[in-house]
């Protein structure tokens, strides 16, 4: 089982050294790591090339899930994981995908939490309270993603039409999540995390973020589109 890792980047000279590393460090059973570069001006791409083995590809049209797209046509493995340029990866993630995917054929996603780092209480509370709610609604309704800790089968990812590229941010990880339920199990484990970057909490403050998150993971589930079509880039 061959697993291609998939990472987009945009203007992310400050945190994808640090992916990277990680990637290298905690990666070792990987097929092929592909960072998408969607359309940096910053020194990104030049981060990039410095590591070996990496392959870096070009995605003009801005938007997290297009680049996602992207990666995901590039991909050469059976299963494709995805994480966020400013997300380590922990030790045994890999182990753990290999796991889970080859002891069940009928799964087609996994995903789980972040684990933020440097965090003030009250954030901390507020994402713990988040994934406390929405445990009993993934239970519900049978998914539930987080963009930058998710993985899927590639032939499921084609068997619903890859990534919906009309959604630039809020609630792709959920769209997606909610199609590949149609067609297989999807799990979303609380042990699975990876580490990541507390940056739009630090900007946007921690009701508003949490505000877009919860509204447009519901507004995907009962609506099958986002809430918002603003974002807001933070670096």
């Amino acid at each position: 089982m061959k697993i291609s890792l998939v990472i987009p980047a945009y203007n992310e000279e400050k945190y994808i050294g640090a992916c990277l590393e990680s990637v290298i460090q905690n990666g070792s059973g990987l097929f092929e790591i592909i960072v998408v570069d969607n359309g940096s001006t910053d020194a990104t791409s030049d981060i990039v090339r410095s590591f070996p083995n990496i392959r870096i590809v070009h995605e003009a049209l801005k938007g997290t899930t297009k680049a996602r797209q992207r990666g995901g046509v590039e991909a050469k493995g059976d299963i494709i994981a995805f994480i966020d340029a400013d997300t380590k990866m922990p030790k045994g993630w890999v182990d753990k995908i290999l796991d889970i995917f080859s002891k069940d054929s009928k799964v087609v996603c996994l995903s789980g939490p972040y684990k933020y780092e440097n965090v003030s209480i009250p954030v901390r509370l507020s994402v713990y309270l988040y994934y406390i709610f929405a445990w009993p609604m993934y239970r519900l309704i049978g998914y539930m993603a987080t963009g930058g800790n998710f993985v899927a089968r590639k032939s499921s990812i084609l068997q619903v039409n890859g990534f919906d590229t009309s959604i630039d941010f809020y609630g792709d990880d959920t769209h997606m999540a909610k199609q590949l339920h149609k067609v297989g199990k999807v799990l979303f484990l609380r042990k699975f995390s990876v580490y990541t970057s507390p940056r739009r909490f630090k900007r946007e403050g921690i009701a508003r973020t949490t505000y877009n998150y919860v509204t447009n993971f519901f507004s995907i589930v009962f609506r099958s589109k986002p809430a918002s079509k603003k974002y807001t880039d933070i670096r």
